[in-house]
């Protein structure tokens, strides 16, 4: 997209209506010395976030269109001081989306994804973060080496408050992360992975987890069964397996996609692993008095919700030149690279809305940023 031309006037319409004032409330124009134009500077931002520029390249961008002057040393402490006003930015879109947890208790979202640095010779991180929900606050942001010992994604990489409600996919589906959180004081939800989550029923003895989700014959069907993660070395964690039966539509793309996979890497699928397939699994710590197994699959829900803005965001997070040793930078980084997913998922449903153009002409053309 051309940020510095008519396509601003699509993109600005899509901003939550009081953008502006966030900019200025945020303080993310504070120590500009002529106008304080928030149009101007989103749109310098956004050269260096959504269209993965240098500092230097974004710089030379800005002024030839006649958006900024800046060095692009003041334009990396302007994205420092515009890390609030992104977060907020956030906040708005993805309240629009309905993106938002019920209650009081604090759901923390944890992911991590892999970013190349540009170049041929550029360096490949992998990048773990934890997302509050519903503030959209960062609550870790990491960077390690893709590869090596000690740099693959584990809940046990993240701080964690007590009574915090964590929502973690299937590859933070580990004995060690599930102990880490449960040491902390906090809930786990994550997604079971069989080959990786060791469970034992109440007793101490196998789980037939195979035979359990069985008994679920019809798309929709939900059921829960007491069960305990056993911990090498430390105490078992209790807890309860929630399943839901996926619909025949969701079970077959499902299978199809392990068959593909399967097939690439030359394995053959066992029947167990098609029947897991046909459903969506959850291990919890959740309190079974304030979480029956339909509340926990809708709060892990949640976590998919914002896994579909997470994915549109990994798709983003190769673009750019990643901070990384600044943490107030590389937050910044973060929630304008989330800004830019979710102003993408919002051009998407526009697009599919009636209206032909897609945008509301009636929003003013920016001002130039001094």
């Amino acid at each position: 997209m051309d940020l510095t031309g008519s396509d601003w006037k699509l993109l600005s319409s899509l901003l939550p209506e009081d953008w502006e004032r966030l900019a200025a409330e945020t303080g993310a124009l504070k120590g500009l010395r002529k106008d304080k134009s928030a149009d101007a500077l989103l749109r310098t931002l956004l050269i260096h976030l959504a269209n993965g520029c240098s500092l230097r390249h974004t710089v030379a961008r800005a002024r030839a269109a006649g958006l900024a002057d800046l060095s692009d040393v003041a334009l990396m402490k302007r994205l420092r001081k515009s890390e609030e006003w992104l977060r907020r930015l956030c906040v708005e879109l993805m309240r629009e989306s309905g993106v938002v947890a019920a209650g009081d208790a604090a759901a923390v979202a944890v992911d991590g994804t892999t970013v190349k640095e540009p170049g041929a010779g550029g360096s490949l991180w992998r990048l773990h973060y934890a997302v509050r929900l519903p503030t959209l606050e960062c609550g870790h942001f990491e960077l390690t080496s893709a590869k090596g010992s000690g740099t693959g994604e584990s809940l046990a990489r993240f701080p964690v408050r007590a009574g915090d409600l964590v929502l973690a996919d299937r590859c933070y589906s580990t004995a060690a992360g599930v102990r880490h959180v449960a040491d902390r004081g906090g809930r786990v939800a994550v997604r079971v992975n069989t080959a990786a989550l060791p469970l034992r029923d109440p007793e101490g003895g196998p789980f037939d987890l195979l035979g359990a989700v069985r008994t679920l014959r019809r798309a929709g069907a939900v059921g829960s069964w007491p069960v305990r993660v056993e911990v090498r070395g430390g105490a078992p964690v209790a807890g309860r397996l929630c399943a839901i039966r996926k619909t025949r539509e969701a079970a077959l793309l499902a299978v199809k996609k392990l068959r593909r996979k399967a097939s690439r890497r030359q394995q053959r699928l066992r029947p167990e692993t098609i029947e897991y397939a046909r459903h969506v699994i959850v291990f919890t710590t959740f309190p079974a008095a304030e979480f029956d197994a339909e509340a926990v699959l809708d709060w892990y829900r949640l976590r998919w919700q914002v896994e579909l803005v997470f994915k549109r965001f990994k798709s983003l997070a190769g673009l750019g030149h990643l901070p990384k040793r600044d943490p107030t930078s590389a937050r910044a980084w973060l929630y304008g690279k989330l800004l830019t997913a979710l102003l993408t998922e919002k051009i998407l449903r526009h697009a599919e809305a009636l209206s032909p153009w897609g945008f509301d002409w009636r929003r003013t053309l920016p001002q130039p940023l001094a």
